[in-house]
This record gives C-alpha cells, sequence and structure tokens, in this order.
C-alpha cells in the first residue's frame, strides 16, 4: 500500500535514526502537532511499520518504492562564464577551496546510499575519468552535440534513465549534503523561498506546485539545479524531452527544464522542496569564484 505524506516523512526521520524517537521529537522534526503524530504512530503501529518509537523491517520495506534508483548529472558544458579557468578544465572539476566542485554533490550522493550513478559529459570528456578513483561506480554518458545544442541534449542521452532519478547540474557546491535524501515521495525541484530575484525562478500555488518557470521574479522561489523525478513522472519526462528535442522547432536550443516547466507543465505536478542559500550555491562566473576562494585571486 502506498504510504500517506506523513507517514512518509515519520518512517523517513525513524530510519534516519539509530534508536527510538519521542513523539515530541518527531513532531519538532517533522513540523507537525504532537496529536498529529501520536495518530500517525498510531497508524504505522498498526500497520506493523513502528514499534517502541523504532522503525521495523516492515516499515524499511513499506519505504522501498520511495528510494531513489539513481542520480544524473549533467556535465557537458563548457563553462564559459567561468572562463580563463574552464579554458583547460571543465567546470565540475574546477577546485573551491582544494575540493572539486562536483564532488561535493556525488559525496552527498554516495552518503544518501545511491549507488547508481551517472555523468553525462562532453567538453574534454576524458578529464572526467580522473574521478574514477575515488568513485569507481561512475558510469559516463557521452554527449557528442554539447557545443551544438543547451543541455537538454545531455537530458536526451540520458532519457532512458530518467524514473525514480536525481537530475543535478554538475555545476552546484553543496554546503549541506543533508539536502540529497534517500527516498523521495514526489517529483520535485529544489528552491530557496525568496522575495525577490533575477535568477530563473518558480512560481507556485499556495500548496507548493509548480506553475510557472521565469527569469527574475517577486514572491517566488529561487531555482538550483536539482530535481527529483518519480518512476511515473521519469518515463513521461523521457517521452516529452525526445519529441522537444526531434520534432519541436528550436526544441535543440531550449534548456530542459523548459519541457516540463512550461511546455508540458499541464502534465505534471512538480513540487519545490525549499531549501536556504546556505544549503548550496551556484558559482556562475570567475568573479564569483574568486570571492568564495581567494587562492584565484593572486
Amino acid at each position: 500500500m502506498s504510504l500517506s505524506r506523513k507517514q512518509f516523512d515519520i518512517l523517513v526521520l525513524l530510519e534516519d535514526k539509530a534508536g527510538a524517537v519521542s513523539q515530541r521529537e518527531i513532531a519538532t522534526e517533522t513540523n507537525m502537532s504532537v496529536g498529529s503524530v501520536n495518530k500517525i504512530m498510531g497508524e504505522l503501529s498498526e500497520l506493523g511499520y513502528v514499534a517502541g518509537g523504532r522503525i521495523t523491517d516492515g516499515g524499511r520495506e513499506a519505504l522501498e518504492p520511495y528510494r531513489v534508483k539513481r542520480a544524473i548529472f549533467i556535465a557537458a558544458g563548457f563553462g564559459s562564464r567561468l572562463v580563463p579557468i574552464t579554458l583547460n578544465t571543465p567546470k565540475p572539476l574546477v577546485r573551491v577551496k582544494g575540493r572539486r566542485i562536483i564532488d561535493s554533490l556525488l559525496d552527498a550522493v554516495v552518503a544518501a546510499g545511491i549507488e547508481e550513478i551517472y555523468i553525462v559529459r562532453g567538453y574534454l570528456a576524458e578529464q572526467f575519468d580522473q574521478l574514477l578513483h575515488k568513485y569507481p561506480m561512475i558510469r559516463f554518458l557521452e554527449n557528442p552535440v554539447y557545443n551544438e545544442t543547451n543541455n537538454i541534449s545531455s537530458v536526451y542521452v540520458a532519457r532512458h534513465l530518467l524514473a525514480g532519478s536525481y537530475i543535478f547540474e554538475a555545476d552546484l557546491f553543496v554546503y549541506n549534503p543533508k539536502i540529497i535524501t534517500k527516498y523521495q515521495y514526489h517529483t520535485n525541484y529544489l528552491a530557496v523561498p525568496c522575495e525577490k530575484t533575477d535568477d530563473w525562478c518558480l512560481i507556485t500555488d499556495a500548496n507548493g506546485v509548480v506553475k510557472k518557470l521565469q527569469i527574475g521574479g517577486v514572491g517566488c522561489h529561487h531555482l538550483y539545479g536539482i530535481s527529483y523525478w518519480t518512476e511515473e513522472d521519469g518515463k513521461r519526462l523521457a517521452g516529452h524531452i525526445e519529441n522537444v528535442y526531434k520534432n519541436v522547432p528550436g526544441g535543440k536550443e531550449r534548456y530542459w527544464d523548459q519541457v516540463p516547466c512550461e511546455t508540458y507543465l499541464s502534465e505534471y505536478k512538480i513540487q519545490v522542496r525549499p531549501c536556504t542559500f546556505g544549503d548550496i550555491i551556484e558559482i556562475d562566473t570567475f568573479n564569483e569564484l574568486k570571492k568564495i576562494d581567494s587562492n584565484y585571486a593572486m
């Protein structure tokens, strides 16, 4: 049977804890009332999913349909705004304070227990082989047209793998690895609620469902390139990406996010998963890199 969202949230919390958890602690960490926690814990107990404040083997089995299957990294681009550093190094492999940008994401994925990892590469593709020393489970997908199209071509290359998967822009530096979790309940984008942004953002309804993707907005969610796609939505997305890429005029020049968030928005119920500006950063320009890492300012 499928879990309700509150049942899911409590089971995920219990699965993450080593010992028994009090209902008051559950209420604090899930932002539920103690009364709601008491009711849901009763439901989970009757189902055999919890006992004595701990998750049971039955509870872990109930979470399995929500386990993230794989992580797909979009890493084929040139990174022109980070010139001159990207003239010889792909942007995801640029080091920030001694650590490769993509390592911050890969470490979070590995910590979440996601073992199936794909990287779509293009520009200076052979340099990504260095990752295999630390992450031997990585599999590479080649994008031979990365310099002729927008990033939709990279997702097109990986389209048969989208179901039950995270999709990452590989140039994000993660400060809080806990934003990458092993279980996900619904299709979503990580985004920061903000009063105003000049960057890509999502407009949502009162329930946090995406209603529009745009550049710049007020009372919106600042978009980051980390999303999760359920089994059903990932299969649907594969077909939509293929259709836009192959058949829609100008389709090869689109950002891949425009396919589900604009062209086929009515066919999805995409949620926003809130995070903060302290959790993650996108380093867009060389000047921004110099501000973060003083070694580049020398």
